[in-house]
């Protein structure tokens, strides 16, 4: 089990949010929300998709550039406060 971690950014967009990870967002990693809770729980729930498809497909995960996320294979949490 590996653990991504994501550089994500947040703009407002109309009525709501939008959210996107930079990185990836050339292979469907980005979203909208509501609010800004809304939009970044829906990046999370994009970027989860996005590595389970990868993965089902045996497609190779691209890499993250650096500054853009990480990867580990230790188990993690990050919190946002």
């Amino acid at each position: 089990m590996k653990t991504y971690v994501f550089k994500v950014e947040l703009e407002p967009d109309g009525d709501g949010w939008r959210a996107f990870c930079p990185a990836w967002e050339h292979i469907g990693a980005s979203t909208w929300g509501c609010t800004r809770k809304e939009a970044m729980q829906n990046i999370r729930e994009v970027l989860e998709l996005v590595l389970e498809d990868l993965t089902e497909e045996n497609d190779p995960i691209p890499e993250l550039p650096e500054g853009s996320g990480f990867v580990s294979n230790e188990l993690q949490v990050a919190v946002t406060f």
